[in-house]
């Protein structure tokens, strides 16, 4: 078990100045406590904000070169760590080894080289007229974090933020804390300014509202659920703070007539199901057109059917058709209630269902489900379940495509499958969402990430997730 008993704030490791509640730490395969950490308070969020507001006024100035440096020595030590984050992440999540490893692992270490370089070849100030136009550091920033890719998404934000020359006091999700300690230890390994990065663990209501509405937190960045990301922006409000938003999704998969039935199978099941389905950009629905609806529906049934649930922390190399638990057993209840909700409303159960699996009589798992006579205004249909359940929906023609596909409050990510890529490229074009892949195309991680609608107001990775994090000044020279 790993214990943990204090925070880090100011470059040192604390005491809670409220000592006495703790939270365990459940491994989602054994249901088992693997760790336990302290539970903060407004006055731990406080004493990181003074700490980093403390901090700013020297790291803000920072040689670009030396922050630079800071970045790449914190990405070599976490390499360093790589099998204590997988192996952490494997029971916090849920993640298949080989998952814990590619991506959840994998993903964490390279951004750091990436944003050392960023900031070494951006261009911090440029003229316009008579103006010098000055891009600096926004200030405090306060990242609350979501337990569903926990380090990866801390890093999305504490990565460019202190590139840019903030300073960060990181709250992550109670569910999944012990990988932020990982990295905290890091943060203290490579010797960062005291005060540059702190780490508090706590509740929403309490940590996350404490950050929201501290006067000198700057920017906060969230990610996680929708009602919880409105939350903060109601926090922040008195105090006009910058707020960046990402939350979730209910992602279309449009597979256009002229698609070949086998690809688009293996690119439905594995985009709706990748991390279990915990995934914000995941593509949920598959949007199939009615000419074809049996092609189409067998091909994915016949895909679905070739994946296993497999225990987290086994060597399975097959992270096609692996799929471990869900994170807690209260998500884990409301995914099968979603999948309940599915067969009340009439939708046709072609894989899974809501019971708990045969072979796992522990662990918090979901049977990976699919649905056919899905229709738009099913509830399976708009709401984010978070959880491997696809929804399958025909449409008569690309504008009745289009208009199920943007048929929802969210707007985060999106796919088009068709053997035209010109196409493709012109449904892409009509879907109000912030980021669609063509043909399953590759991840691209400088590519800017965020959603339209209710699925956020912010962009990160790359250059665009570090202008995030930046002011922009004007000063006018005399002629």
């Amino acid at each position: 078990m790993k214990n943990y008993e204090n925070f880090y704030i100011d470059g040192q490791w604390v005491a809670p100045l409220e000592p006495g509640r703790t939270v365990d730490v459940i491994h989602s395969g054994t249901e088992e406590v693997m760790g336990r950490v302290p539970l903060g308070s407004v006055a731990d969020v406080n004493a990181a904000v003074d700490a980093a507001k403390r901090a700013f006024e020297t790291w803000s100035v920072t040689p670009v070169d030396v922050r630079a440096k800071y970045l790449r020595d914190i990405g070599a030590a976490l390499a360093g760590r790589f099998t204590d984050i997988s192996t952490t992440i494997q029971g916090e999540v849920g993640s298949p080894k080989s998952f814990a490893e590619l991506v959840q692992a994998g993903l964490s270490l390279g951004d750091w080289e990436t944003y050392a370089s960023i900031i070494e070849g951006y261009d911090w100030e440029s003229t316009m007229g008579n103006s010098l136009i000055v891009k600096e550091p926004i200030g405090v920033v306060g990242a609350i974090t979501p337990w569903n890719y926990p380090l990866y998404l801390i890093i999305c934000k504490v990565g460019p933020a202190l590139a840019a020359g903030c300073t960060v006091v990181l709250k992550p999700s109670q569910v999944t804390p012990l990988n932020a300690y990982i990295l905290a230890e890091v943060m203290d390994e490579v010797g960062l300014p005291a005060g540059v990065f702190n780490l508090v663990v706590g509740a929403g209501s309490v940590v996350g509202t404490a950050l929201s509405q501290h006067p000198d937190v700057d920017m906060v960045s969230f990610t996680g659920s929708g009602p919880a990301g409105a939350q903060v922006a109601k926090d922040a409000a008195d105090t006009v703070k910058r707020v960046g938003l990402e939350l979730g999704g209910k992602s279309a998969n449009v597979v256009l007539d002229d698609a070949d039935p086998a690809a688009v199978a293996m690119g439905a099941v594995f985009g709706c199901f990748l991390n279990s389905g915990q995934t914000c950009s995941a593509l949920t629905r598959v949007l199939i057109p009615a000419s074809r609806e049996q092609e189409f529906l067998d091909a994915i049934v016949e895909e679905a059917s070739k994946v296993r649930l497999v225990d987290p922390d086994a060597d399975e190399p097959d992270i096609f058709h692996s799929l471990g638990p869900l994170s807690s057993k209260s998500h884990q209840e409301t995914v099968r209630s979603y999948i309940q909700k599915g067969i009340d409303e009439g939708a046709q159960l072609l894989v899974g269902g809501p019971e708990q699996p045969e072979e796992f009589s522990t662990g918090y798992y979901v049977k990976p489900t699919v649905f056919g006579g899905v229709t738009p205004e099913m509830t399976i249909a708009q709401e984010e379940i978070f959880g491997p359940v696809l929804s399958i929906l025909t449409y008569t023609d690309d504008d009745d495509a289009v208009r199920i596909a943007n048929g929802t409050i969210y707007g985060l990510a999106g796919g088009v499958q068709s053997a035209d890529v010109e196409r493709a490229k012109g449904i892409a074009r009509r879907m109000r969402t912030g980021q669609v892949d063509i043909n399953g195309a590759n991840f691209n991680g400088q590519a800017p990430f965020g959603g339209y609608k209710q699925s956020g107001n912010t962009r990160e990775r790359g250059v665009f997730g570090l202008e995030e994090f930046l002011e922009t000044k004007s000063i006018q020279l005399p002629d």
